[in-house]
């Protein structure tokens, strides 16, 4: 128990090494980027050094298994030049039990980073998204979900009829959306004026997303400028309102998954269903975030395969190299598999957890063949 304490505290103590080298590095990276993004709209050094601590959270994130693989690599590396790998095998411990503590720190590891990290990645995202258009002076557009409905919102073409030369916005509601964005049943349309606050409300029992516009079908109007609305209301068997939105911006602007913190992501599937939207790429991630901390126990064990051994000469650098190689193909192949769950052509669990699983075995297979005869 003692071995197996040492050897993870020394793991740890090698991630944290390892993960302030990358956070450094890549916060001087994405400083320079938003520097050559932001600069011709004004911004100072101040503004953008936040928007790049807000971002490095999520590049540190997504990078996590490779930050495990070289800190494991890194950990075998000083125990075999130190001679401490030789020792221990001389006190009759096997190779599996010396790869147990830093395997199941990662997995650990990677639990707690995934409860605790996840939801601060998806909090600095959203901010950092939100400083990005200020500073930029973009215009912003809303979709969220309530209970039971699609909530919408898009800016006003200036001469919109009934909403004067300057503009405004207007709010949708929908009961239920089409899985492709494009038709929305049992909406509501609230048309604001930029200055006189709400002037038109529309019910349609559907609308259809076409070119530049929406096409309103089953359609009562209220002019809410009049003294009596309901009075002036009018029944339209069809109405066309321009509007800038296209199904992909929809779509979008839910937000990427890893914008949603994890444990909000089963209920917000649920709700997406119920929306009529498809809720597959939320899915995927969702399992893939699950499956994370077995991922950063793979990277470990490959490691070990290669470096685990004693290192000399030019041999020490190929070893290290196959390590880091195979680490980034792993990394790759769970890319890869996620997009295939993405995209429909493979199950959501298949796609997160095959990967880990499979280079799990193979380097358990490859340990019991050159470490323990």
């Amino acid at each position: 128990m003692i071995l197996q304490r040492y050897l993870a505290r020394r793991f740890l103590r090698q991630f944290l090494v390892v993960a302030g080298a990358f956070v450094a590095i890549l916060f001087l990276i994405d400083l320079i980027e938003e520097i050559r993004r932001f600069s011709p709209a004004g911004a100072g050094l101040r503004r953008v050094a936040g928007l790049a601590g807000l971002n490095i959270v999520a590049s540190v994130y997504a990078i996590l298994p490779l930050i495990t693989l070289l800190a494991a690599i890194a950990l075998f590396l000083g125990l075999s030049r130190s001679s401490e790998l030789v020792a221990i095998r001389a006190a009759g411990r096997s190779g599996l039990r010396i790869v147990a503590a830093p395997v199941v720190t990662a997995l650990l590891l990677g639990a707690l980073l995934v409860a605790v990290l996840n939801p601060i990645v998806a909090g600095t995202t959203k901010r950092y998204d939100q400083a990005a258009a200020r500073v930029a002076g973009a215009a912003t557009q809303t979709v969220s979900l309530g209970k039971g409905a699609v909530w919408l919102r898009q800016g006003v073409p200036a001469r919109t009829a009934g909403a004067g030369e300057r503009g405004g916005q207007i709010v949708i509601r929908a009961g239920r959306a089409s899985p492709d964005a494009t038709t929305l049943y049992d909406a509501t349309f609230l048309v604001f004026d930029a200055e006189t606050g709400p002037v038109r409300r529309i019910a349609a029992q559907s609308a259809r997303l076409s070119q530049g516009a929406w096409v309103l079908a089953g359609v009562k109007e209220w002019p809410l400028g009049a003294a009596n609305p309901e009075a002036g209301a009018q029944v339209l068997p069809g109405l066309t309102l321009p509007t800038d939105l296209t199904a992909a911006r929809i779509r979008d602007g839910f937000g990427a998954p890893d914008s949603v913190p994890v444990w909000q992501l089963p209920a917000f599937i649920v709700g997406l269903e119920r929306a009529g939207f498809s809720a597959l790429r939320h899915r995927v991630w969702f399992t893939t975030e699950l499956a994370r901390p077995f991922l950063m126990a793979a990277m470990v064990m490959l490691a070990a395969v290669f470096t685990m051994r004693p290192m000399r000469g030019r041999r020490a650098g190929v070893l290290v190299l196959g390590a880091f190689a195979a680490g980034v193909g792993l990394f790759f192949l769970r890319n890869l598999a996620q997009v295939l769950g993405e995209a429909g052509n493979a199950p959501p669990v298949f796609a997160a957890f095959a990967p880990p699983l499979i280079a799990a075995l193979l380097a358990l297979a490859a340990l019991l063949r050159l470490e323990d005869g």
